[in-house]
């Protein structure tokens, strides 16, 4: 418990900045695009500190910029988009974050150093990866805790509800040192729901989840289960594509993620129409300062400002730990 303290209030340190609030960031190019999808206003032009979530009060929820699906129709063509880029995932983050996804990992895994133990032998950590299906964070982790940290007692479970994620990282996986590959499992399940026999109340030490919550049906719901696995003294931590601060800065992006990724994802990989969904996922979801309020209502303690900006905030990192 020490250790997952320790853990957070170094990962929350970070460098003071000045944080804006979506409705401060109003540009030129994203106004017309909420001009041209009214429904985007209530998710996207808030400035206070709500619960903004992928589902309404009435229980429906949507699907990029499409409005009025159930949780059932999201999943199901989320499950589609990614059977879809199972092979070309990499390709698509590179797309996506002009190559900057591989550092955000590197530096996320960096900040939460698992595996780290004051103890002779080290302390056992379990680590829940979720939405990770190609590996891309558990093989990092793995490498950190075992390497970096000599702990060969830190063992990853790789959660993802498609099965063609989990078949990628499956096969990546064999390419891992034996003592690695000993340590990690995969499971298919559903984020916001994960079978009771599976993932035991109070049995997780670390809960990741990176560029996957945005594509979840149920936000709240999906904090909720995190908060139930979670051991007291447990870490949640999430990289998910977020919101640009710099007004200039903000434009460009836009005009890259609308007007070029999706053709990109044509011309490279025939599938415009799930590089569509995914840079319109990144715009509906919410803003850091209301995912950092999702974050406290499932329990969560949440230090500092509660995440720290990546490349201007094209991502950013959120933490919270489950109070002792």
């Amino acid at each position: 418990m020490a250790a997952a303290k320790s853990v957070l209030r170094a990962a929350v340190r970070v460098p003071k900045q000045n944080s804006f609030s979506s409705s401060r960031c109003i540009r030129s190019f994203s106004t017309t695009i909420r001009n041209q999808r009214p429904e985007l206003s209530s998710s996207t032009t808030s400035g206070n500190n709500g619960a903004n979530n992928s589902t309404g009060r009435d229980g429906k929820t949507h699907f990029g910029f499409q409005d009025g699906l159930s949780e059932s129709e999201k999943t199901e063509r989320v499950a589609g988009v990614f059977h879809s880029v199972a092979e070309s995932y990499d390709r698509m983050n590179d797309l996506m974050s002009f190559g900057w996804h591989r550092v955000w990992k590197d530096h996320f895994v960096s900040s939460l150093n698992p595996g780290l133990s004051a103890s002779t032998p080290p302390k056992p950590q379990r680590i829940l990866d979720v939405a990770g299906g190609t590996g891309d964070i558990a093989f990092r982790m793995l490498h950190h805790a075992h390497t970096l940290n000599n702990n060969p007692s830190v063992h990853v479970t790789i959660s993802d509800i498609n099965p063609s994620m989990l078949a990628v990282g499956k096969q990546r996986s064999t390419s891992l040192p034996a003592s690695q590959q000993a340590a990690l499992s995969f499971l298919e399940a559903d984020a916001t729901s994960f079978p009771p026999n599976s993932i035991a109340d109070n049995s997780i030490d670390l809960y990741t989840v990176a560029f996957g919550i945005r594509n979840f049906s149920n936000i709240p719901a999906a904090l909720a289960e995190a908060y139930r696995v979670l051991k007291p003294g447990g870490v949640f931590a999430c990289l998910e594509f977020s919101k640009v601060g710099n007004p200039v800065f903000d434009a460009v992006y836009k005009r890259w993620s609308f007007g070029a990724i999706p053709l990109i994802g044509q011309l490279v990989a025939g599938d415009r129409d799930s590089y569509q969904y995914l840079v319109e996922s990144i715009e509906r979801f919410p803003s850091q300062e209301r995912f950092r309020g999702l974050i406290e209502d499932a329990g969560f303690a949440v230090g500092g400002k509660g995440w720290e900006d990546l490349t201007g905030g094209v991502a950013a990192i959120h933490k919270g730990m489950k109070p002792l």
